[in-house]
Order: C-alpha cells, then sequence, then structure tokens
C-alpha cells in the first residue's frame, strides 16, 4: 500500500511539474508583450527577448494620450456591457421557450442556432457589410451591438438550453399552482437558478466582444466611436509601424480582461460543468 502511495503521488507530482511548465509555455507571449511595452523601439529592434536597457514608463504615457485611452475605453466598455445585457436576455428566454415548449417548429428553430455556429465569420462579411448598410446599422455603436446580438446568440442559447435540463420541472409547476404567472415563473424561478451559467457566458462573451478587431473595423469608422483594438491598429500605418506604443497600448488594452477573468475564472468550470449534466 505504502509502494502504491509512493508512485501515486511521484506520478502525481510529475504531472503538476508538466502543468506548470505548459502553462509558463503558454505566458511566454505576454512576457513579450509586457517587457518590450517598456523598452525604447532601437532597444526593441536590437533584443526583443532581453531586459529592457532603461524601463520607458512614458511609453504607457504617450499612448493614453495618443489612443485617447479613456474615451476608446468607455467605449469598449459601452459596447461590451450592452452587448452582454442583451445576449443573456434573448438567449436565456429562447432557451427556455424552446426546451419548454418542444414543438417540431421549435426544435427546427434550435438546430438552426445550433447549425449557425459552424458559419466562418469571414463567409459572410461581405454581406453583413452590405445588410447593415442598407438598414443603417453602420458608423454606429448600437449596429456593432446589434450585430453581437446576432452572432452570440447561438452559443448563448445552446449553453442556457443544456443547464436549463437540469432545473427540475416540478419547481415550476409547483409555482404555477401558487398562481405565478408563465413570465413569472421564468423571472422569479428559472432566470435566479441559472445564475451559474449566466456568469459563465458573461466571462465568455466579454473576452470575446473586448478583444474582438474584424467586425469592429467593418461597422465602425469614426474615429470619436472607436473601441480599444482599433485605437491599437492606429499605431501600424504603411510605412512605419510603432512597435513600442502598440504593445503598450495592448497592455493597457488587456489589462481590464485579464483582472476580470482571474476575478471570474473559477465560475467558468462551474457553469459549464453544471450545464453538461441532466437532471
Amino acid at each position: 500500500m505504502m509502494e502504491q502511495t509512493q508512485r501515486y503521488n511521484a506520478r502525481l507530482l510529475a504531472m503538476e511539474i508538466a502543468a506548470v511548465l505548459l502553462a509558463l509555455l503558454f505566458l511566454v507571449p505576454f512576457y513579450f508583450v509586457v517587457i518590450n511595452s517598456l523598452k525604447s523601439f532601437g532597444d526593441l529592434m536590437r533584443n526583443a527577448a532581453g531586459w529592457p536597457e532603461a524601463f520607458r514608463w512614458d511609453n504607457y504615457a504617450r499612448v493614453w494620450e495618443i489612443m485617447k485611452f479613456p474615451r476608446a475605453f468607455m467605449n469598449s466598455l459601452l459596447i461590451t456591457v450592452l452587448s452582454n445585457a442583451g445576449l443573456v436576455l434573448i438567449s436565456a428566454m429562447a432557451a427556455y421557450r424552446i426546451l419548454r415548449r418542444p414543438t417540431v417548429f421549435n426544435r427546427v428553430l434550435f438546430v438552426l442556432f445550433i447549425a449557425a455556429m459552424v458559419i466562418p465569420f469571414q463567409s459572410i462579411m461581405i454581406p453583413l457589410v452590405k445588410v447593415a448598410s442598407e438598414v443603417g446599422l453602420m458608423d454606429s455603436r448600437f449596429g456593432l451591438i446589434i450585430c453581437y446580438f446576432g452572432f452570440g446568440v447561438s452559443l448563448n442559447l445552446f449553453l442556457y438550453h443544456g443547464f436549463m435540463k437540469s432545473i427540475p420541472l416540478e419547481i415550476e409547476e409547483a409555482a404555477v399552482v401558487d398562481g405565478c404567472t408563465p413570465y413569472g415563473v421564468f423571472w422569479r424561478i428559472v432566470f435566479p437558478l441559472l445564475k451559474p451559467m449566466t456568469i459563465t457566458i458573461l466571462i465568455l462573451n466579454s473576452l470575446w466582444i473586448w478583444n474582438d478587431f474584424l467586425l469592429p473595423l467593418l461597422v465602425l469608422h469614426s474615429a470619436d466611436i472607436r473601441t480599444i483594438p482599433l485605437q491599437t491598429y492606429s499605431f501600424f500605418g504603411q510605412y512605419t509601424k510603432q512597435w513600442d506604443l502598440a504593445l503598450a497600448g495592448l497592455v493597457l488594452g488587456v489589462a481590464p480582461m485579464v483582472a476580470f477573468f482571474l476575478l471570474m475564472q473559477k465560475h467558468i468550470i462551474a457553469g459549464i460543468s453544471a450545464g453538461a449534466v441532466k437532471g
């Protein structure tokens, strides 16, 4: 028995070491971004992997002014928050209706939502721009939010649909017997029980929307409404590439999402695991 315990401990230790080494490997890009954001352009070109000859903290001050970072931050924050709010409400209500009313139409609708998840974004870029132009959604934060509704609802609905299967139907039936309306059942009984999955969806959507570059590039044209990724792209011109400032801009843009993810990451596994279990 002692030998089995020792073998198990040695194996576990080896797995932990391998996991740590793998984690460090994934952190290498972050090292390059942070270190090079504190270098001068010449120092960065001479030795991108080495330690800075002198820490250029003024890179961040210059980026703050050039990017007009407070305005870009507010644009990204507004788009992320409103997109998340709409996606949660639309997806949760749609998933509840499809699950609790399993008609042929609802089943076909669910299959169509799932099928939409496999369509590459690049294949619909041109139709998206044409449709957005026709309905007046171009060069508008509201238009970009509507586009995020369309692209994000399929995955969100799929996750909610799987999670709701673990909610006993008897709870809803008891609420109806007590005089609760259908809307009351959803908002007072079902929706509070969706908290683990809602937090998971908020995290995943926030990471996606905050860091998204291609969709805002297609929809937003005015400088006043650009998001952080678009403002960071302004450091890359036709003839010059200001890598020292661009990397500082990337650090400023990614920092809020890294902090948000570290605070909320424990809910991702809990929410997805709960959604995979059918009650």
